[in-house]
C-alpha cells in the first residue's frame, strides 16, 4: 500500500509539471495574431495535441508551451468553454487593443466567459 500511495504522489507530481498553457502566434499575409491558452478543465494530452496545434492554410504558426500565459495581454476571455464541448479555457489576447470590440462580446456570448482587462 506505501508503494502505491508514493506513485500516486509522483503521478500527481509530474503532471503539475507539465505545460498548462500555449502561446500560439499565427502569421500570414496581413494577419499576425498572437493568444494564448491557458487550460482549466481539458484533458492534458487533447490541449497539447489539438487545442494548441491549430492548422491554418498559408499561414506560419508558432506554438510554445508555457506554464502560465504571459503578461501584456490586453483582454482576457476568462473560463470559456469550448463551442460543442464540456471544457474550459482561459483565452489571453495580445496585439490590437481595439480587437478588443468583437472579441470582449464574443467571449460573453458565444463562449459564456467573463471578458477582463488585465
Amino acid at each position: 500500500m506505501r508503494w502505491s500511495g508514493w506513485s500516486l504522489l509522483l503521478a500527481l507530481l509530474s503532471s503539475e509539471a507539465w505545460a498548462q498553457a500555449c502561446v500560439v502566434h499565427t502569421q500570414g499575409e496581413r494577419l499576425d495574431v498572437k493568444v494564448c491558452q491557458q487550460n482549466r478543465t481539458i484533458p492534458q494530452k487533447l490541449f497539447n495535441d489539438g487545442f494548441c496545434q491549430p492548422t491554418l492554410a498559408g499561414q506560419k504558426v508558432e506554438v510554445q508551451y508555457v506554464d502560465q500565459c504571459p503578461s501584456g495581454a490586453f483582454g482576457v476571455c476568462s473560463n470559456a468553454q469550448v463551442a460543442n464541448m464540456p471544457y474550459r479555457q482561459d483565452i489571453h489576447y495580445y496585439g490590437v487593443a481595439t480587437d478588443a470590440a468583437y472579441l470582449k462580446p464574443y467571449c460573453e456570448g458565444q463562449s459564456q466567459g467573463a471578458w477582463r482587462k488585465p
